[in-house]
């Protein structure tokens, strides 16, 4: 279930080219800074390519720039969020912008999220 052999280059070739958003976030998650929980990024789960996933808390976030809010693209992302939950995990989104005009706020909000 947990990184898919097939995806090794798409997720090697996102993090290689990683938003600014995500870049930022990072910043944030690596190296176990936030509560000494670790993170990876550009995770797979299944065929899904995750921006950050952490397994002891069987986390994931994901960043959402402009294109996410599109219609279409909602519809996408809910269908994606219910059937990652419904294999456990719990699914947090932010809003790039959050990222850079609030990180604390992000930050706690994932905080909050540990169990």
């Amino acid at each position: 279930m947990h990184n898919n052999k097939e995806l090794k280059h798409r997720r090697k070739s996102l993090r290689n080219q990683s938003t600014s958003a995500e870049s930022e976030l990072w910043n944030h998650l690596k190296n176990k800074k936030l509560n000494g929980r670790k993170f990876r990024r550009q995770h797979s789960i299944k065929n899904f390519i995750v921006d950050f996933y952490c397994s002891s808390e069987r986390m994931i976030i994901e960043l959402d720039g402009a294109y996410h809010l599109e219609f279409t693209q909602q519809q996408l992302d809910y269908e994606r969020n219910q059937l990652l939950e419904s294999l456990g995990f719990k699914v947090l989104r932010f809003e790039n912008k959050f990222v850079f005009e609030d990180i604390e706020m992000v930050l706690k909000t994932i905080e909050e999220a540990f169990d």
